[in-house]
């Protein structure tokens, strides 16, 4: 760290603290829009530029001259967790610095390391893993490298957003000792180990307090326990009032422009009910990330970053590849042998669409391969292929895709858009552009949506559109207030949906659909209206459709594809956008009917395996009657190649369940507590996933920390000390072998068990890990280092981390359950 430039940058900022007018201080305090801090011209001060992530760069619709389109389409946060492999995770946290700086930002919002608690959750596909020490692992190798190129990290969402359901309003009840041993531990990793440039509060009350002015979280224990120096910026409205989160420590209010951070803030200094010493100290937070980012460096030098190049290409499907989970291999049918089998069939929608999940993360990606394209690809003309969708499993439309709109000449891609600033179209528009694709939400209305009244306006988009398939076409509106859509001057759908807010979980009612005959040879005028009026100013709309469309016979045609071939291959899980930002999931159960179909396929053909995008655990009624399941998760734009990678063995699977799969939910932890209403009571407590499992002794579907391999190992030599002092560091070693013909990666994974503490504590907790790739017949030495933490609980009695004289046990293993190696030493003083 070069501390004498640091000197002279604090210096800069207390010239431009002494500089600033009270107008321009809280200016510095909020959004100029969506996405942007408030520059000043004046002295000279830019904007930070943000942008949704964690697992690509979302820039689609939010202005600010940045591109309309894609980005680099990375597996999603559990994906990441599911590799184990931090330093993999470096590397695409350094790609996404360089796709993030192409584009025109300055931080990327993400990681997420919010605790999968409930396997219902609509984000859990974005966050980690049910264990603090693993998430706070893989996050702190996300910012290093995000950092490591000069972008900055949004840590978020601190703290206790676990659920989609009354995100915006509920209340997350945690004691002291759960708060501090599972909800807040991949936070201080990270906060500790990077510092990284902002924080990001959460929705949710916490213990009644809001997030955002949650003063023990935001200024106790982030800033002065953990020593955090960044700014604390505000989830996109999540502020609620003026003078307490200013108090607090939250720094930035988020969108702008501000509602609670402007004249109000202004008013309530002058009242003395925020101190101006409050204050400053929040400007010189926000100009030190600004100075921080690079922009105020003269002459102005800021790296220029990369998209789409080769090596994202390459980086996005090696984590694919290294997270997929085998998690089944009976007669190891796995990896299928070409061989052996001459006709494959390829079953269900999934294999032949790109699935991933909705909401702020999602990413459109340059282009998306799926799983029966990858399979095509590798296997040629050496086998046939038999695809049928047997199943539709989509319960949401997708947006319409901007290759099949048109400008009014047919040629022109994207739709000729006009903005009025009043809900009935009066006057000449306030702005007019084009636009991509008409999936618009946030308020986010393109490039002049500054122009326009958010929470008053009118639209009007207008074009050509070329329909996927010929036949009946179902079309769909996704809209708050009202809208309505024209195809060739005629109204063929109207849908009022008032003043909704889809983020309270009610999603279902934003839609309208029609059923229309188009004919997919040819070009249709079309018109989508819309107007609103509401008093918090937020506005959805999206114009939508299901390509590929679904034979009514599909389910026997799978079962007559099944029969005719060698072996099977069924693509089950979530369609696109099924679990989401803004709703949780109904039940564990996989949509629709896609466990009948799983049961009749393996009948009728039994050499079957099963292929899952699924971003958090399912029930699998079907599991004894498949030879093989392949847990996918959500792979990215590269996923249909890592996928046939896999199936094919050019890969040999390393990936391993960050989260515990139970047999049925009503198994899990949270079946009592979850989802709550005003409160969710976090009953559970410190026995949050495997925890819970061991202690209660409930057999697992497939426990976490499990991942099969095409080879096999074995562990020996479990080396420690016998006796270790309060304070000190020390090490347990061992050896892996790979005991078979196939190179392979093995994550042997290091618990801990206290049996003597004061309080209760869980069988076993996972604190080190170490993935190793070995060549058939290697073996390697492997060393995890240890500290008094590891073996500390925290004590609320004495709000104090502790780690009581005693012993110790030490498991090894290739699971949570598969233990192999086991030991014990005794801790003194």
């Amino acid at each position: 760290m070069d501390v004498t430039k640091l000197m002279n940058d604090d210096k800069r900022i207390d010239q431009l603290l002494n500089q600033m007018t009270l107008k321009e201080k809280v200016a510095l305090l909020s959004g100029k829009d969506n996405w942007a801090t408030v520059p000043n011209e004046r002295l000279g001060i830019p904007s930070l530029i943000m942008s949704d992530g964690p697992h690509g760069v979302r820039t689609d619709g939010s202005g600010h001259g940045r591109p309309d389109g894609p980005a680099t389409a990375y597996p999603t946060g559990i994906s990441m967790a599911a590799s184990w492999n931090p330093k993999l995770i470096e590397r695409v946290g350094a790609a996404l610095a360089e796709e993030t700086r192409f584009l025109g930002c300055d931080i990327l919002l993400g990681p997420c390391v919010n605790i999968m608690r409930t396997p219902l959750a609509g984000r859990n596909f974005e966050s980690y893993s049910e264990d603090p020490y693993l998430t706070g692992q893989i996050g702190l190798g996300f910012v290093k490298g995000l950092q490591s190129k000069g972008v900055g990290a949004s840590l978020k969402h601190f703290a206790c957003n676990n659920q989609e359901f009354e995100r915006n309003r509920g209340n997350s009840v945690v004691d002291e000792r759960t708060l501090r041993e599972i909800y807040l531990p991949a936070f201080e990793t990270i906060v500790k180990g990077t510092q990284p440039w902002t924080v990001m509060c959460s929705y949710n009350r916490i213990n009644g307090t809001y997030a955002s002015e949650n003063h023990y979280l935001l200024t106790e224990i982030l800033r002065k326990e953990w020593g955090f120096k960044g700014a604390i910026i505000s989830d996109w409205k999540a502020v609620h009032s003026t003078t307490a989160p200013l108090n607090a420590g939250l720094d930035i209010e988020m969108p702008g422009p501000a509602k609670y951070f402007g004249y109000l803030l202004e008013e309530a200094i002058g009242t003395w009910q925020v101190s101006e010493e409050q204050l400053n100290q929040a400007v010189k937070r926000i100009l030190g990330i600004i100075f921080r980012s690079g922009k105020m460096r003269k002459p102005l030098s800021l790296p220029n970053g990369s998209g789409d190049t080769p090596q994202h290409r390459a980086i996005a499907r090696e984590l694919a590849q290294d997270s997929i989970t085998l998690l089944k291999n009976e007669d190891n049918l796995l990896p299928l042998n070409i061989g052996k089998f001459k006709k494959l069939a390829v079953i269900g929608l999934n294999a032949n669409m790109h699935i991933t999940g909705g909401g702020s993360s999602y990413v459109k990606g340059h282009y998306w391969v799926t799983p029966l394209q990858g399979l095509r690809a590798q296997l040629g003309d050496k086998v046939e292929i038999i695809y049928e969708p047997g199943y539709d499993n989509r319960g949401l439309p997708t947006p319409i895709e901007s290759s099949r709109l048109f400008h009014p000449d047919g040629k022109t891609p994207g739709l000729e858009a006009a903005l009025y600033n009043n809900p009935d179209f009066q006057g000449a528009p306030a702005a007019e552009m084009t636009v991509s694709a008409l999936d618009n939400w946030w308020g986010t209305l393109g490039p002049d949506h500054t122009r326009i009244n958010p929470k008053a306006f009118s639209g009007r988009w207008e074009g050509q559109f070329k329909p996927a398939a010929s036949g009946p076409t179902p079309l769909f509106l996704l809209n708050t207030g009202s809208a309505r859509l024209y195809i060739d001057g005629d109204l063929v759908l109207e849908h009022n949906a008032g003043a909704i807010d889809p983020t309270y979980g009610n999603l279902a009612e934003l839609i309208g659909q029609t059923l229309i005959d188009l004919d997919e040879k040819q070009l249709y005028d079309i018109r989508v209206e819309y107007c609103t009026q509401t008093q918090d100013g937020f506005s959805f709309l999206q114009l939508g459709h299901l390509p590929p469309y679904v034979p009514e016979d599909a389910f026997e045609r799978a079962i007559t594809a099944a029969k005719s071939c060698d072996a099977v291959v069924i693509f089950a899980g979530m369609p696109l956008h099924f679990e989401s930002e803004g709703k949780d999931r109904p039940e564990m159960s996989l949509p629709g009917d896609q466990d009948a179909l799983i049961k009749a396929v393996s009948i009728a053909n039994p050499n079957c395996a099963v292929v899952l995008n699924v971003g958090s655990p399912i029930e699998m009624p079907w599991v004894n009657e498949v030879q093989a399941i392949v847990e996918a998760y959500y792979p990215g734009q590269e996923g249909g190649n890592a996928i046939a990678d896999i199936l094919l063995g050019k890969v040999n699977p390393s990936g391993k369940l960050p989260v515990t799969f139970p047999q049925r939910y009503k198994d899990n932890p949270t079946y009592t507590n979850y989802p709550g209403f005003k409160e969710v009571r976090y009953g559970e407590g410190i026995f949050v996933g495997y925890r819970y499992y061991d202690i209660k002794d409930i057999e697992p579907l497939f426990p976490f920390g499990h991942g099969l391999s095409y080879t096999s190992f074995e562990y020996e030599d479990l080396q420690m000390p016998a006796n270790i002092k309060s304070g000190e560091c020390f090490k347990v070693s061992f050896t892996i072998k790979n005991t078979d013909k196939v190179a392979g990666k093995e994550v042997a994974q290091l618990y801990i068990g206290d049996r003597e503490s004061r309080l209760i504590r869980p069988l076993k907790e996972l604190k080190g890990f170490a993935k190793v790739a070995l060549a058939p017949g290697e073996e390697k030495d492997v060393t995890i280092s240890l500290n008094e933490r590891s073996l500390s609980y925290f004590d609320p009695d004495k709000k104090a981390w502790v780690a009581e004289p005693g012993v110790f046990k030490v498991f090894i293993g290739s699971s949570s359950k598969d233990i192999r190696l086991k030991g014990r030493f005794t801790l003194t003083n």
